[in-house]
């Protein structure tokens, strides 16, 4: 067997890891990613039928039964996950119609998949049902954007205008706009299918007061998606206090969607 350590896969989960904790999105252990893998990747470095140990999800997601997904687990810190990925990391396998997953690697220290697992399964099924590419879900603490939820109105059309209006680049990166949630008690399957009910047709959902959930083909697009939409926070926050002069209008945005081939969500532009 290969060295899994050194699969593509695991370099670009630990770096995006790392990365994350970086930009400030993921203090302590708040955050986590899982990442849907394919049994031809993880054949060259795993032993697939070598089932460590079995763990109860709490949910059921037939419609997953079979996939591998590379996840952080409950409790870790991003900043550790380069120093001891075998520890903060688990690759599982969803079994019993998404009842239980059979952890095939990884959580060596006797842990498991992060506590928002059901929150993460149920936005796959949402994104996968949409577009059979996504492969990524984030969810992670972004300063700005929590701050924002502090003092905007949290109607989604209003939000996602505010933050396509920060940025020439808004409405090119997430033209389907951002999905906002109030306040909700996290961990839960409450919150888990709200999100995912959202991720239908958005690829970023806020949940008010507390982070972020994005959505991706890959690690990079997600985590870019995440970026793009937390520095047009942090733009806002920057002037929200002060009379605003000029303005990116309805009209080029809707110029920038065309020449760039994108379409707008209807009826968040006046125009």
């Amino acid at each position: 067997m290969k060295n899994i350590l050194e699969a593509p896969f695991m370099v670009e989960m630990i770096r995006t890891c790392t990365n994350m904790y970086d930009h400030g999105w993921d203090e302590r252990n708040g955050g986590n990613i899982s990442l849907l893998l394919s049994e031809e990747e993880l054949a060259p470095y795993l032993d697939l039928k070598n089932v460590i140990r079995t763990l109860k999800t709490g949910f059921e997601a037939p419609a997953l039964e079979g996939k591998y997904f590379l996840v952080t687990g409950t409790g870790k810190y991003f900043k550790n996950v380069q120093y001891a990925p075998d520890v903060n990391l688990g690759i599982v396998r969803i079994a019993d119609g998404g009842q239980s997953a059979e952890l095939l690697w990884g959580f060596t220290d006797g842990g498991r998949f992060t506590s928002e697992f059901p929150a993460h399964m149920m936005s796959h099924m949402a994104r996968l049902a949409v577009d059979p590419e996504n492969r990524v879900v984030e969810h992670c603490h972004p300063t700005n954007l929590l701050a924002m939820t502090f003092v905007h109105t949290l109607d989604e059309k209003a939000f996602t205008k505010s933050l396509w209006q920060m940025c020439t680049e808004c409405v090119v990166v997430f033209p389907d706009g951002v999905g906002v949630l109030p306040w909700m008690l996290c961990g839960t399957n409450e919150i888990g299918q709200a999100t995912a009910d959202k991720m239908k047709d958005q690829r970023l959902v806020v949940w008010a007061q507390h982070g972020l959930y994005g959505a991706g083909k890959t690690l990079d697009e997600a985590f870019g998606l995440i970026e793009t939409a937390e520095k047009a926070a942090e733009i806002y926050m920057k002037i929200a206090h002060l009379p605003r002069i000029n303005t990116i209008t309805d009209e080029q945005m809707k110029l920038l969607a065309d020449y760039f081939g994108y379409k707008v969500r209807e009826g968040y532009l006046d125009c």
